[in-house]
């Protein structure tokens, strides 16, 4: 029998060295496709492969999203996704297919698709337009090598000199990505800085915005993933993985809310939360004994100043074991939680995934009895330090792992009334090493899918909030759970909110905390916050009042600080630091700088809560269809170049544009208007968009200004939500033409997925000296108010008439200009002349 000849290689063989403990030589290949070989079309799939054996595999999801994997010897991965929302309903819409002489073409109703039959290159316009969008600017590849297998897979595109880039999640660099070069590995990055990356959280997402035009891009793999946005070559990005599957979506526009919309339907959406998590918070590591928590909540309710929550940080727990409580700084838990109840406060305890190794802590025991835990390749318990000095820690990507957690809240949330909780150090964080995570070599189940590290890592976090909150919904199935996480990955918007981490006291960390929120809002987290005033070091008070200004138009508000904490302090010595701690402590609470920051402090957050029935209507929208509470300027006025690099100016929900203050001393503030026509919140003063206007804005003050022909909803101030049974609520109207909506329900519970809802719809039309304003109601909850006090702004003068449904109104005059009139809660039409 004639001795069988080895394949001749049809692809460059190099080698080089690598040091694996000793320098060995390693072998490694670059895979790209050649030329065509073949075409298989069927549905809305198409399969392509070369004749090296590269395959590619394009997907329409849906007319405006289209999926390209690609294969470097023709074999595919599993499909399996962290990211994807399993209850998205895929469109499958059927592909118009084409072969050229030089190129293959795919169509949808958006979208055309160019494939290159030498090396694959994909060129993708819209339809109809025939508009360039996105274009390869060299042909995919793969590096493999015989001791690490795919090392590397990465694509390259053309990047036009006036496209600009946005997204990518968790980044503290500038708004608009073009010139950065950035990446993604959960890493704990306390006090980082503008420059520092990677950060907390893997949002592999981001938008194009090409003459006008949005696009988005979805890099669906897990691994290490890096992005060069024309940094290194000015006309080039390029998108780059550690290992796995080159794997990503495009998501057509043209409007890049339009584009985060479709992300949000691809990754998933999250429900809606309970009103109270809207409202303020208050956090410090830490707050005990129990007797200073008491103290806390009587100096909010006494200086009337709003606040629904407090925070117990890790020094509750007993000696850092998760789920106890420490029985001398909290001897009656229950008790106190409560009290606290009774007053309006529910409170929230951290969790971490670093469970202490004791064999009498009943999570350690019953975790290594039921094999719970992370192992290493070797079989070895993956051990390390956290805050105990000797951790291990689930393996949240194995789903009886996911349901062994959840169960463990029981006695806190269901016996004790914990009401939410807040998941730390899960990128997952582990002390005195040098890469201050697992190891590579740590191995997961990947839901049935074993792999190592490398390619769990990013998902741990994410996994870890996915069990809590699954394990709190079947432990109180009828209420909304509360979930906060550090670390998380795409698609973990289904699960939990997320705040930006351990930043700084400092001006640069204010303006910092205004972009990161923007960044994360439109990459699918909408539910995101700042570290209010700084976790690490200490603000002054002008600083601390213009980020409570801030952070009353961020969906989480929440103040955070670190006091004289020692970060990563040995457990031996932590009652010699806590006793220090007590003795000298840096408060950063709302009255801890005294007047006028108190003050100034109170009146933010009397906004927020007169703001909240806004704002929970904006969250209706964003898990309704997707649409951020945030939105950066760019996203108010695309076809703008002006707006295309401002960061400071954002939106928030649809018609209300925050102007914060960023820097010290300023008391007269520039923004620039979007298009269209916007009042000044305060004054009424109306401004044709499109210019920069200059406004006063003493330290009393936040610059906002509001979309011509918007209602927005005001609720009267309350200490807590839910504390008064209103009356009467106010909408202020703002002339113009324009469509606004209110939503409400019971702020908790599921009834409002069976239409217990209220949606009062608004339609404004302003017109030859006449205003009129038609509302039409949907859903069967009933607020329990029975009027509404409309107050309407941007008419000149007292109205020579006004009726409702036909009815002769009785108005009065507002200083500001304007006039308010009361209206049935129920009418129909208003109108002015």
């Amino acid at each position: 029998m004639a001795k069988q000849q080895p394949p001749k290689a049809t692809h460059p063989v190099h080698v080089s060295e690598t040091t694996t403990g000793d320098r060995y030589p390693d072998v490694y290949d670059i895979l790209s496709p050649d030329t065509f070989d073949r075409a298989t079309y069927k549905g809305n799939l198409l399969l392509v492969t070369t004749k090296n054996g590269v395959a590619l595999r394009i997907q329409a999801v849906s007319d405006d999203i289209m999926r390209f994997r690609y294969a470097p010897e023709g074999q595919f991965e599993t499909d399996f996704s962290y990211a994807l929302d399993p209850n998205a309903a895929y469109q499958s819409p059927d592909l118009t297919f084409s072969e050229e002489e030089e190129h293959l073409t795919l169509r949808t109703n958006s979208l055309i698709c160019q494939i290159a039959k030498d090396g694959l290159k994909v060129a993708i316009y819209d339809n109809p337009g025939n508009t360039l969008l996105c274009e390869d600017a060299a042909p995919y590849a793969c590096r493999k090598s015989i001791l690490n297998g795919i090392e590397q897979v990465s694509i390259t595109q053309k990047a036009p000199s006036e496209t600009a880039y946005y997204g990518l999640g968790d980044k503290s660099g500038t708004l608009n990505l073009r010139g950065q070069r950035l990446q993604h590995w959960n890493t704990d990055s306390f006090g980082y800085g503008k420059d520092t990356d990677p950060l907390y959280r893997t949002i592999p997402f981001f938008f194009g915005l090409q003459e006008g035009k949005g696009y988005g891009i979805f890099l669906h793999n897990s691994y290490r993933t890096h992005f060069d946005f024309a940094q290194t070559n000015d006309g080039e990005v390029l998108l780059k993985a550690d290992g796995g599957e080159m794997d990503y979506f495009f998501i057509a526009g043209p409007g890049l809310t339009d584009v985060a919309q479709r992300y949000a339907w691809l990754t998933g959406r999250p429900e809606m939360p309970p009103m109270w998590a809207l409202g303020f918070h208050q956090c410090r590591w830490s707050y005990y004994p129990e007797e200073r928590v008491y103290e806390i909540a009587k100096e909010f309710r006494d200086r009337q100043i709003p606040c629904d929550a407090i925070y117990l940080d890790i020094d509750y727990m007993d000696g850092y074991r998760c789920f106890t409580w420490d029985e001398e700084h909290f001897p009656k838990p229950a008790k106190m939680i409560k009290d606290l109840r009774n007053q309006g406060f529910h409170t929230i305890v951290m969790i971490d995934p670093g469970i202490r190794v004791d064999p009498e802590y009943h999570v350690y025991k019953e975790g290594i009895e039921k094999d719970m835990f992370c192992y290493r390749t070797s079989g070895e318990l993956m051990r390390g330090p956290v805050w105990p000095q000797d951790c291990v820690f689930p393996d949240f990507t194995r789903p009886e792992v996911r349901e062994w957690w959840g169960p463990l809240y029981e006695q806190l949330y269901n016996e004790q009334g914990v009401s939410g909780f807040w998941n730390d150090m899960n990128e997952p964080a582990v002390f005195k090493v040098n890469i201050a995570t697992f190891p590579d070599n740590v191995r997961h189940d990947y839901d049935g899918h074993p792999c190592d590290h490398r390619k769990a890592h990013n998902v741990y976090g994410q996994q870890m909030s996915r069990a809590t909150f699954e394990g709190l919904k079947n432990l109180q199935p009828q209420k909304r759970p509360f979930v906060l996480t550090r670390a998380t990955y795409s698609g973990g918007q289904r699960y939990a909110s997320v705040w930006t981490g351990d930043n700084i006291a400092s001006w640069e960390h204010l303006r910092l905390a205004n972009i990161q929120c923007q960044r994360l809002s439109i990459s699918g987290f909408s539910f995101v916050g700042t570290d209010v005033g700084g976790f690490s070091q200490q603000p002054d008070g002008e600083l601390f009042a213009r980020w409570m200004q801030l952070a009353a138009f961020h969906p989480l508000y929440r103040v955070h600080s670190m006091g004289n904490n020692v970060d990563g302090a040995a457990e031996a010595d932590a009652d010699a630091i806590h006793e220090a701690e007590r003795a000298n402590r840096m408060d950063q609470e709302p009255w801890s700088f005294g007047e006028p920051y108190t003050s100034i402090s109170k009146t933010a957050v009397e906004l927020r809560y007169q703001l909240l029935p806004y704002l929970y209507t904006a969250f209706r929208q964003y898990t309704q269809d997707g649409r951020p509470v945030l939105r950066s300027l760019a996203f108010a006025d695309q076809a703008n170049p002006e707006v295309k690099d401002r960061e400071a100016e954002f939106l928030f929900g649809e018609h209300l544009l925050v102007v914060p203050v960023l820097e010290a001393g300023v008391t007269q503030a520039e923004g620039y208007l979007p298009a269209g026509e916007w009042y000044d919140y305060y004054s009424g003063v109306r401004y044709q968009g499109r210019q920069l206007v200059k406004n006063a804005c003493g330290l009393e003050r936040i610059p906002l200004y509001v979309k011509a022909g918007a209602v927005i909803p005001h609720y009267p101030v309350q200490q807590y939500t839910g504390e008064k049974n209103f009356d009467q609520i106010t909408l202020k109207a703002f002339a113009g033409n324009g469509q606004s909506e209110l939503y409400e329900d019971a702020g908790d519970g599921y009834a409002y997925q069976e239409e217990a809802y209220r949606l009062s719809s608004f339609n404004m039309q302003q017109d030859k000296g006449q205003l009129t304003l038609r509302q039409v109601q949907t859903g069967t909850y009933e607020p329990g108010y029975l009027t509404y006090r409309v107050e309407l702004f941007g008419l000149t003068g007292k109205p020579a008439k006004a009726t409702c449904d036909g009815e002769d109104l009785k108005t009065e005059a507002l200083e500001q200009g304007g006039f308010a009139c009361t209206l049935p809660a129920g009418f129909h039409e208003l109108v002015v002349r």
